[in-house]
C-alpha cells in the first residue's frame, strides 16, 4: 500500500514492503523495505538537506533518528522531476510505523523549509496470518 503526502507542492510517496528474506522472528528481527519517491511539483528547484524519522516500534517506543541528507546524499531536485531512492528499518515487534520530515533548500532563494514524510505502517508476514 503506497502513502502519500504533498507539503508546499512537494509530494512525498512511501511504498513499505515486510522483508522476509532478511527478518528473523525468533530473533525478534524483522526488517522492512521502503521505497521514498520525492517529487518536485513546486516552481523552483529544490536540495534536500536533512531528514528527520520518528520510528515507532510496539511494545518498544519510538525513536528519532536525525542525519544528513538521503541514503548520503543530498540530491537536488529540478521542477517537474523526482528523486527515488530505498532503505530499511528493522523493528523487533514486527508491528510499527514511521513518519517524518525533510528539510529542504530552495534553490533560486536558499531559503530552508520542511516537507512531511506520510506516516506508513509497518506489519510482517508473519504477524499478518
Amino acid at each position: 500500500m503506497m502513502f502519500s503526502k504533498m507539503t508546499s507542492n512537494i509530494k512525498v510517496s512511501v511504498l513499505p514492503e515486510y522483508d522476509s528474506k532478511n527478518s528473523y522472528p525468533s530473533e525478534n528481527r524483522y526488517v522492512f523495505k521502503y521505497n521514498i519517491t520525492i517529487e518536485n511539483d513546486g516552481s523552483f528547484p529544490i536540495k534536500v538537506i536533512k531528514r528527520k524519522w520518528l520510528i515507532f516500534d510496539v511494545g518498544f517506543g519510538y525513536t528519532e533518528i536525525i542525519g544528513d541528507g538521503v541514503i548520503g546524499l543530498t540530491p537536488e531536485i529540478p521542477t517537474g522531476e523526482n528523486f527515488a531512492y530505498f532503505s530499511n528499518v528493522m523493528l523487533r515487534s514486527g508491528v510499527g510505523n514511521m513518519s517524518g520530515k525533510y528539510l529542504v533548500k530552495n534553490m533560486d532563494t536558499q531559503e530552508t523549509f520542511e516537507i512531511d514524510i506520510p506516516k506508513f505502517n509497518l506489519l510482517s508476514e508473519v504477524l499478518s496470518n
